[in-house]
């Protein structure tokens, strides 16, 4: 829900500095007598000419034999049926929820981070969606395009080759983390996105940069940090009960043989409630490469 950098590798000048800027995002490793699995941290919105490749990384790729994401039933018409079921409800507009301030601010916030109907399109919405919205949007403005997504790109490669692409979850899982979490938590997170409004390119800026670089300490502090000090139920919600479920698929396919590469968004990767430590909470070892 947050942030990163662009860094830009001038391969040209490689054979004459003595350290060049090389991307190498993290890659982890567990495996077993005859199971490897790869676990990989994605960034979900990406300038398309960000460059993140490495030879560690593709040949994991080429070994794999199938490929799991967060989602892949995230197409245009499911989406445009799931969103506004779950997060429209004309009837319960925004301004009956937020003080005559935080109106102001959601006001100033739409225009600003330039919302396709500004206020009037907020109102209709529930408190997660409006939060999303006003994060998501300046980023888009700013012309990062999910499709260009480490995920997505993952995806087309692997389906490419003819290799399986299977989801941890499904979109309205997805979206019902959010949408059926109690209306407090949602008026939190909105007023979270509120405050934060003038850091998402910045923090994206910022979370790129520890991401190609590695920086799992720097992406816990940019992802996880805030969140789990200001609002712990949404911590809880989005990042430590999907771990502990995906560790518990992780367990689970490690009991048939074969290579498999999963990739969730970064933050679940980094943290002291990441994805490895709850595997190993459960006993299994985890490998950086």
């Amino acid at each position: 829900m947050k942030s990163i950098r662009l860094m830009r590798v001038l391969c040209c000048l490689a054979l004459l500095l003595p350290v060049a800027a090389l991307a190498r995002p993290a890659l982890w490793e567990v495996h077993d007598a005859d199971t490897t699995i790869y676990l990989f941290g994605t960034i979900h919105l990406l300038p398309n000419d960000t460059a993140w490749h490495d030879p560690v990384l593709d040949k994991a790729l080429a070994d794999s034999m199938a490929l799991y994401i967060e989602i892949t039933d995230d197409d245009q018409a499911n989406m445009a049926s799931l969103v506004p079921r779950y997060g429209l409800d004309p009837a319960h507009p925004l301004a009956g929820m937020l003080d005559p301030l935080e109106l102001r601010q959601l006001q100033a916030a739409a225009d600003q981070a330039g919302v396709p109907g500004g206020m009037q399109t907020l109102d209709m919405m529930r408190p997660w969606l409006a939060a999303l919205t006003l994060a998501a949007a300046p980023l888009l403005k700013a012309g990062l395009d999910p499709q260009h997504g480490v995920d997505k790109q993952l995806k087309a490669q692997m389906l490419a080759a003819g290799k399986p692409v299977f989801g941890l979850e499904t979109a309205e899982q997805q979206i019902r983390f959010l949408a059926d979490m109690p209306e407090s938590t949602q008026l939190a997170f909105l007023r979270s996105a509120l405050k934060d409004i003038d850091k998402g390119p910045a923090e994206l800026t910022a979370l790129i940069d520890a991401w190609k670089a590695g920086d799992t300490g720097h992406i816990a502090r940019i992802e996880d940090e805030d969140m789990r000090q200001q609002s712990p139920a949404l911590y809880q919600r989005l990042l430590v009960e999907r771990n502990q479920a995906w560790a518990a698929k992780i367990a689970a396919l490690l009991k048939a043989p074969g290579t498999i590469f999963i990739a969730v968004g970064a933050a679940h990767l980094a943290g002291p409630d990441s994805v490895q430590a709850q595997l190993q909470n459960a006993g299994i070892e985890v490998e950086r490469h």
